[in-house]
């Protein structure tokens, strides 16, 4: 009896110390475990779907890089960027001399590009089967791009109204920075390098039109004053447009920098005055072509 008590105590320690371990491993394995709700909370990361996302913004990046490049060839390729005849480059034009009397006009636009007010423009142009020039400010170009765009797919010529449109003096450093930031912008928006420039307000001698002739663009001015930006009646606007209008006349009016809502309600109806006057319309690069063809043909003839 002594002998198998003897056996049987370390028989029951053995077991003792089996269910021990037992227990500890089962409590270190629970504290090594994640708990349940809070693995379930976070997000599981598939290394596949990295890959696709990062893939996927490549292939984005590659495209845009692709359709701008494509953009600016096309727009050069419309013959949107061509130089405007060396007679005018580095001179201030107010209206075009045409010997022959044609009776085109150019209409303009300035202040945009604007959020309604310019689509609303180009509809009415586009409607009329017009082409028009918009004279853009850098920092409004910036902040609405896509109609910086949609003036020159709709075939309209845009052209540079400086980055701030500010009207005090301009030191030579000044003035490059606020007509060659504007430039490169209209560039690398559009695809079209611009030489054709209107200083703010018309004013010549701040700094900026001197700026401008140096670098061989043509000073833009206007024969025909709407007043749009006084904000004058609907009916007083037109009649600002239709009194100065003559062949060869370039006319001042407003797509942004305001309320151009009464230049919105004018147009259809100095379009429709004008045209009962026999008058087409043209842009700015048309007209100048125009009288260099002009100027030409005469000296052609002494």
């Amino acid at each position: 009896m002594e002998n198998n008590k003897s056996f049987l105590w370390p028989e029951g320690i053995l077991i003792a110390l089996l269910a021990l371990c037992g227990v500890f491993s089962l409590a270190f394995m629970m504290l090594l475990r994640p708990n349940t709700s809070e693995a379930q909370s976070r997000p599981t990361i598939n290394v596949k779907d990295v890959s696709a996302n990062v893939g996927t913004q490549q292939r984005i990046e590659k495209l845009r890089a692709v359709m701008l490049t494509s953009w600016q060839q096309e727009a050069q390729t419309k013959g949107l960027a061509y130089p405007i005849p060396s007679r005018f480059q580095g001179e201030i034009i107010k209206a075009a001399k045409l010997t022959q009397g044609e009776k085109v006009i150019a209409l303009t636009f300035d202040d945009g590009p604007w959020p309604q007010t310019t689509e609303q423009v180009l509809n009415i142009l586009k409607s009329n089967n017009i082409k028009g020039t918009f004279f853009v400010v850098g920092q409004n170009l910036k902040n609405y791009p896509e109609l910086g765009r949609q003036i020159v797919a709709q075939g309209h010529v845009i052209a540079n109204h400086t980055w701030h449109h500010w009207y005090h003096s301009f030191n030579p450093q000044a003035a490059a920075f606020e007509i060659d930031r504007t430039t490169d912008l209209i560039y690398q928006v559009t695809g079209v390098k611009t030489n054709l420039f209107r200083p703010p307000g018309g004013i010549l001698h701040n700094g900026l039109s001197a700026y401008a002739k140096g670098q061989k663009y043509a000073v833009v001015m206007w024969s025909a004053d709407s007043t749009d930006y006084k904000l004058p009646t609907v009916p007083k606007l037109i009649n600002n447009v239709i009194k100065d209008s003559k062949p060869g006349g370039i006319v001042l009016m407003h797509d942004g920098g305001g309320n151009r809502s009464r230049t919105v309600q004018a147009l259809p109806e100095i379009i429709s005055n004008l045209k009962k006057q026999g008058y087409r319309f043209v842009t700015i690069p048309e007209l100048l072509e125009m009288e260099d063809t002009d100027q030409k043909l005469l000296a052609n003839k002494k």
